[in-house]
């Protein structure tokens, strides 16, 4: 059985993961919200979102698995609507404007709870999965670098 993937281009050198409905008290802001260092961390401690820092903007493959061993991450979050958006942080709901998979990425349905979001990297290749958790919330003291 093949496993979902996809591809997408960055040029904020970022990935996000997120449930759009988590993120919709951010639709009036401005698009660039998540840059503010202490915006973004706020979202990930609350399990609102994880923004991967990936060190270089480019073209990056994410492959999903039911389970990574030796992950180099873990972040907890919420999946409130049941559908999750994997790909470029352009696309975070900001700026009167929802993930739509412009520059790639995909959406995963899962049942509504918390989750963690497990991920390794090996090149521009990341592998992630999302596994039943107990909490949603964070307490990162930085930003996450994958």
């Amino acid at each position: 059985m093949s496993r979902p993937s996809t591809t997408f281009v960055t040029d904020t050198a970022t990935m996000c993961v997120f449930d759009p409905v988590g993120l919709l008290h951010k639709l009036g802001d401005s698009a660039d919200w998540w840059s503010l260092p202490e915006a973004e961390l706020d979202a990930v401690n609350a399990g609102q979102a994880a923004f991967l820092n990936l060190g270089s903007d480019g073209a990056y493959t994410v492959q999903l698995h039911e389970q990574i061993d030796e992950p180099v991450l873990a972040v907890n979050l919420a999946v409130v609507s049941g559908r999750v958006f994997i790909g470029a942080a352009e696309e975070v709901t900001a700026d009167g404007l929802e993930p739509e998979g412009a520059f790639g990425g995909m959406f995963v349905s899962l049942p509504i709870g918390s989750y963690t979001l497990l991920a390794r990297r090996e090149a521009n290749t990341i592998a992630l999965a999302l596994v039943p958790a107990e909490s949603c919330s964070n307490g990162f003291p930085e930003l996450l670098r994958l």
